[in-house]
C-alpha cells in the first residue's frame, strides 16, 4: 500500500571548527535547545537531557530535548569541537534556518545539512 501523505521532516546538521568550550558546556547545550525551539516555534516537552557519555576517544556530551512534535538529539565531540544534531518533526520547519541558527549559536566554521520528508 502507498502512503500519499508526509509524516513530517527529519534533518541532520553536521557543525565543524565550533567554539571548544562550548563543546564541553552543558548550561550552553540547554540554551541552545531553548534558544532553537523559541527560533523555530516549538515547544518543548519535559526537561532538557545533558549526559557526558563514551569512553576514551568517543567520550563526550549527548543531550535530548523532546518536543511536542517530535524531538532534538545532538551529539558533542569536543576533541575536535563537532556538533551533530538531529531534528525529526511532525512540524513543517526550515531545515537551513536550524542549521545556520546552530552553526551561529555553536560559532562553528562550517555546517553540513541533509534533510529528507518523513512518509
Amino acid at each position: 500500500m502507498k502512503n500519499s501523505w508526509k509524516f513530517g521532516q527529519s534533518c541532520s546538521i553536521d557543525l565543524h571548527g565550533c567554539d571548544h568550550e562550548l563543546m564541553k558546556d552543558p548550561a550552553a547545550m540547554k540554551a541552545y535547545v531553548r534558544g532553537l525551539c523559541s527560533e523555530i516555534r516549538m515547544k518543548r516537552y519535559g526537561p532538557t537531557i545533558v549526559e557526558r557519555l563514551g569512553k576514551g576517544k568517543y567520550r563526550g556530551y549527548s543531550l535530548m530535548q523532546l518536543i511536542h512534535t517530535s524531538t532534538i538529539i545532538a551529539h558533542f565531540d569536543e576533541k575536535v569541537d563537532r556538533a551533530f544534531i538531529d531534528l525529526i518533526s511532525v512540524k513543517e520547519y526550515s531545515p537551513r534556518h536550524v542549521a545556520e541558527f546552530s552553526r551561529k549559536f555553536f560559532r562553528a566554521r562550517k555546517a553540513r545539512i541533509k534533510s529528507f520528508d518523513r512518509i
